[in-house]
Formats: structure tokens, C-alpha cells, sequence
């Protein structure tokens, strides 16, 4: 077999490989003898079937089969060997002419090859960047107290509405004489919230009102906005738009949310059992995991600086053209993937593609690795995310470990684990590497950060 690489430009090449009979024959006579044995045919015992015939049967398809095995497999060591850095996989080139089997012995296969463009991203400390640390106030720290309090309270039933409390009743849209109006609107079981009543005259007509009671106001003057009233009554937008009519509510329900006792009870269920022991350690346990959280959102916000300052120092050319051949190839069962949907999307991929491309670079200049203890500990925080979304902080090191490597047996979820470890390091030889600006932000200004991104 003979395979050679002509460079089209710095970005695209083409592969040849010329594939002759000697190179496929033994391949193939060993299939068919191996067919021979197993194959079953009327008037011959098995394995009895002369070679002529099984050949006759199957000698074009399997010389097909093997022929584009062979150049599969060659085409893939010849990538490796010579260490050829590629975009995407080998594409059949739209020169190649058509493959007879039937009639040809020897083949020529041409691919064409996207080569990845070469990036040195060099880093050092006049390169400055900016790292957040969102200040913690006593009112952060007191509604995360509250917050994670609240997940232990109770929703108890009371006689008379409160400022705070929760009615569920039905209601019955009226005509300008306050009657029920015939094919109005009404609902049942609907529950509205006191507290984020804007208006104080409706709400005063709430308060005290007792389960039973017929109460009319209006939703329209009493609630904040159209998409609560659209909620409440169960219509659409432009009708909470248009919507002036009072409304009739009878109270069947009234409840209210108490806040659980600062305990020792509170400290157990929040932290585990003896973690926690006075009001005082309460507080300070949430408020550093306030600090990790929001640690994690500085992180974050690290990374998105990072990225825009190293994506600018780098102008990259990339060969767009066969990127958009090879998006089609691979997604050819995506009915929704075409050529406008690519050309739209291709500002995006080749955004993505570039900073694989930085990173990379990154990797090997800093000698970057990822071991097998690196992709459980990205595991375990990623597992320790998702506890913390259902309010669980205080999962024990074991239990995160035990899970962790459950999640790295399945080999998709290990390859995100592994990428996620991999990014880690590369932020942290970032961090090691430029002049790290820290900057002292309040939770708003930080959140302003993400505008217009």
C-alpha cells in the first residue's frame, strides 16, 4: 500500500492511498474460509461447501468489507504516526472517483484533511486580570439563615388572614352591579399570597376575613402584575391586560408559613447531628457556605474573563469550508442541521474551536496532566453541587466519595469529569501564570458583570 499527504494550504491537505491486491488478498481468503466453515447450503455438509462457491456467494462483498477496514485502519495510523493535528475526522474527498468492486482489483482512495491551525499562547505577569470577591453582608447572611431555616418550618392552618398568609379560595368574576357575571371568569382552589399585594386598600379588605367568607376586590389593583394575574386566573396575557372587573373570592383555606425554632433540633436537621450547637456557630456554618457558593460564582466569573482576555490575543484561520462539510457528514441524522442552520451557527463553533485550541495550547506548555485522583475530585464537587441545589450541605466526605465513583463507571459521565478536571487545571495555570487583580464587588455590581453578555 502506498499512502502519501499534498498539502492544498497551511490549513487543508489531501491524503492518497493506493490499495492493491496483494495488500487485501490474504485478508480476504481468510474471511472466506472462515465463512466456509460456518456457512449452511442445501446438498453439502457443513463445512463441506467447495471454496469456488462461497467465493461465487461472497468473495465482492467481503473484498468490500475488508478493503475499506484496511484503509480505515491505515489511514488512521498513518495520522498517528506522523502526528498530524486534525479538525474534525478525514472527509472522502469530492474528487474521489467511484469505487467498482465488481470490476477493479486496485483502488485509490482519496480524503481530505482539515489541519488544525497552530496557537502559542505565551503567558506571563504583565498580563493582569481582574478576580471578584463578592462582599458579604449581615442582610446576605440573614436571608440565608432564613432561607435555609425555612426549609425546616411548617405551613400551619390559622382562623383570619394575616399579613403573611396564604389563601386558597375560588373566584367568580362580577358585573358592574356585583352580581356573579354569567360565562365570566372563574377558578377554583386558587391560592394568592397576601404578602405581595401592592395595593393596601385591596389587601385591607383580606385581612381578618375567615375561612367561609365572601371577599370582593380587585385582582387588577391588588397584584403586582399582568403574569400574576394570568397565574391566578388561569387566562391569558393580553386578557390580564384588559382585565377591570372586581372579582368575587370565597375563602377556603388559610395557612401560614412559621419559621422552625433557633434550636438545637434546627441545628441537626440543617448540619447533621452535633455539627452545629449555638445560634452563633448557625450563623457562622451559613455564612461559609455563603462564601463557597459565591466562591463558585467567582470562579465562574474567572473563566469568563480568562477566556475573552486569552481569545483576543490570538487572530486563528480556520478552514471553514470542509468544518462545514464534516458538521454535515456527522450530523446527517439531525433533520434540523442544514446549511443555513450551519452557517448561522458557525460564528459560535468557530468560537468554541479556537479556545480548544488556546487551551490546548495551555495544556502543553504547562505540562498540564489529569490522574485518576483529579477526575474523582471533580467528581465529588460536582456531586456536592447537586446536593447543595436540594438543599443537602452537609453530605459526609464518604458519601460524596462512594458517589463520585459511581458516577465515573459510566463512560460518558467520566468524560465530563475528566474535562471538567482538565479546565480546572488550566484555570488554576492561568491564575499561577498573569498578575491576579482582586477586586472587592457588592452581589450587585457582580450581577452587572453578566449584563449584556
Amino acid at each position: 500500500m502506498n499512502i502519501s499527504k499534498e498539502n492544498i494550504d497551511a490549513l487543508n491537505a489531501v491524503i492518497k492511498l493506493t490499495v492493491e491486491k496483494e495488500d487485501y488478498a490474504k485478508r480476504v481468503d481468510d474471511v472466506l474460509k472462515d465463512y466456509r466453515k460456518r456457512v449452511n447450503m442445501p446438498g453439502f455438509r457443513p463445512g463441506k461447501v467447495p471454496a469456488g462457491v462461497v467465493k461465487k456467494m461472497y468473495g465482492k462483498p467481503v473484498m468490500a468489507e475488508e478493503v475499506n477496514k484496511l484503509v480505515s485502519e491505515s489511514l488512521h495510523q498513518y495520522i498517528t504516526e506522523n502526528k498530524l493535528d486534525l479538525l474534525g475526522e478525514p472527509l472522502p474527498s469530492e474528487t474521489q472517483e467511484l469505487i467498482d468492486f465488481d470490476t477493479t482489483e486496485n483502488f485509490e482512495f482519496v480524503f481530505d484533511l482539515a489541519i488544525a491551525p497552530e496557537v502559542d499562547i505565551k503567558l506571563s505577569k504583565r498580563e493582569k486580570l481582574p478576580f471578584y470577591s463578592i462582599t458579604i453582608t449581615d442582610e446576605m447572611t440573614k436571608q440565608q439563615v432564613e432561607t435555609i431555616s425555612g426549609r425546616f418550618g411548617t405551613t400551619d392552618q390559622i382562623e383570619s388572614v394575616s399579613e403573611e398568609a396564604m389563601v386558597k379560595g375560588n373566584f367568580a368574576e362580577l358585573n358592574d352591579k356585583g352580581e356573579v357575571l354569567e360565562e365570566g371568569i372563574t377558578t377554583e382552589d386558587t391560592v394568592l399570597s397576601v404578602k405581595i399585594m401592592k395595593d393596601d386598600a385591596e389587601k385591607a379588605k383580606l385581612m381578618d376575613a375567615k375561612v367561609g367568607d365572601v371577599v370582593t376586590f380587585n385582582p387588577k389593583k391588588a397584584f403586582p402584575n399582568d403574569t400574576e394575574i394570568t397565574y391566578m386566573l388561569k387566562i391569558e396575557k393580553e386578557e390580564a391586560e384588559k382585565l377591570t372587573s372586581d372579582f368575587q373570592f370565597t375563602i377556603s383555606e388559610i395557612t401560614e408559613f412559621k419559621q422552625p425554632e433557633m434550636n438545637q433540633e434546627l441545628f441537626d436537621k440543617a448540619f447533621g447531628e452535633g455539627e452545629v450547637k449555638s445560634e452563633e456557630e448557625f450563623n457562622e456554618r451559613v455564612k461559609a457556605d455563603l462564601e463557597n457558593n459565591l466562591g463558585m460564582e467567582t470562579e465562574y466569573r474567572f473563566q469568563v474573563d480568562a477566556k475573552d482576555k486569552l481569545m483576543g490575543k490570538v487572530k486563528v484561520d480556520f478552514p471553514e469550508a470542509f468544518l462545514k462539510r464534516w458538521l454535515l457528514a456527522t450530523n446527517r441524522e439531525n433533520e434540523k442541521l442544514d446549511e443555513t442552520t450551519i452557517d448561522s451557527e458557525m460564528p459560535r463553533f468557530l468560537d468554541d474551536l479556537k479556545w480548544q485550541l488556546i487551551r490546548n495550547s495551555l495544556i502543553k506548555s504547562g505540562e498540564l496532566k489529569v490522574e485518576e485522583a483529579d477526575v474523582i475530585e471533580y467528581a465529588k464537587k460536582s456531586a456536592r453541587m447537586q446536593f447543595m441545589q436540594y438543599g443537602l450541605n452537609n453530605v459526609p466526605d464518604e458519601h460524596l466519595e462512594n458517589y463520585a465513583k459511581e458516577m465515573v463507571q459510566k463512560e460518558d459521565q467520566r468524560r465530563q469529569m475528566a474535562e471538567g478536571a482538565i479546565n480546572d487545571k488550566v484555570m488554576a495555570h492561568i491564575k499561577e501564570s498573569v498578575k491576579i487583580d482582586e477586586k472587592e464587588i457588592s452581589r450587585e455590581d457582580f450581577n452587572k458583570l453578566f449584563e449584556n453578555k
